[in-house]
């Protein structure tokens, strides 16, 4: 017997910014699906539209897929709509989409908004094929500009995390909160803390130093993890 899925409603936790833009390439990135793919989902408002775009293509067109969510949230979209899930430890996504927070002229990234960046990190990383899904909002000319670094730390770490990151560049230093959900600190999925960190220059080697950090879990800084960007 299925449980009533009734008592869940199909939305995004807040009203989506850009939401014609971001359908518009929900929709794009839904047409590369194929009969057995297994998909790695990435986290954000726009893989919530993509998967509910992939849905429909499953349902009209009698396909089948393996979705590996990032998320929590995603997961539970999955399950809502009747794709199959798996974990990572179980299968290897055949490509992977997920959205952005930026995009700099060389293809970096920073994501992390949503406080999934490991998990997105590690399905990426596994993938033959990555796709960034975006609306024009997200393009920069340099990482930064508008968003900090998210940072995952292990709670225990997290003083002596941040007395290491402000050895480095660093401009802004704050703790994610929960705000009104709950309080204290955003607890991720693998049960850490994120730092929101602004840095004043970005280079090829921030990632790597962030991440050899005794305590960081990873980073929302993707650099030169040759992804396809597709845009709106």
């Amino acid at each position: 017997m299925n449980w009533d899925k009734k008592l869940f409603d199909l939305k995004w936790s807040q009203d989506i910014i850009n939401y014609d833009e971001k359908l518009k390439v929900a929709k794009k990135i839904a047409s590369f699906v194929k009969d057995g793919d297994v998909v790695g989902v990435g986290s954000g408002s726009t893989s919530f539209l993509a998967v509910q775009e992939i849905a429909k293509r499953l349902k009209n067109e009698g396909l089948k897929i393996l979705a590996i969510p990032t998320s929590n949230e995603l997961k539970m979209t999955c399950s809502f709509l009747g794709i199959e899930t798996a974990s990572i430890s179980e299968v290897r996504p055949d490509w992977c989409f997920d959205g952005a927070d930026e995009v700099d002229p060389h293809g970096w990234l920073v994501k992390g908004r949503g406080g999934a960046m490991f998990n997105e990190k590690l399905i990426m990383v596994n993938s033959a094929k990555r796709y960034i899904i975006v609306d024009g909002s997200k393009f920069v000319e340099h990482i930064c500009d508008k968003f900090p670094v998210p940072v995952e730390c292990v709670p225990a770490a997290l003083t002596s995390v941040k007395n290491s990151l402000s050895a480095m560049n660093v401009t802004e230093m704050n703790l994610r909160l929960a705000g009104k959900a709950k309080d204290g600190p955003v607890i991720t999925e693998n049960g850490n803390y994120i730092l929101d960190v602004k840095f004043s220059d970005v280079n090829r080697n921030t990632e790597k130093d962030i991440k050899s950090i005794v305590g960081v879990v990873e980073s929302g800084l993707f650099i030169d993890y040759n992804v396809e960007i597709i845009r709106s």
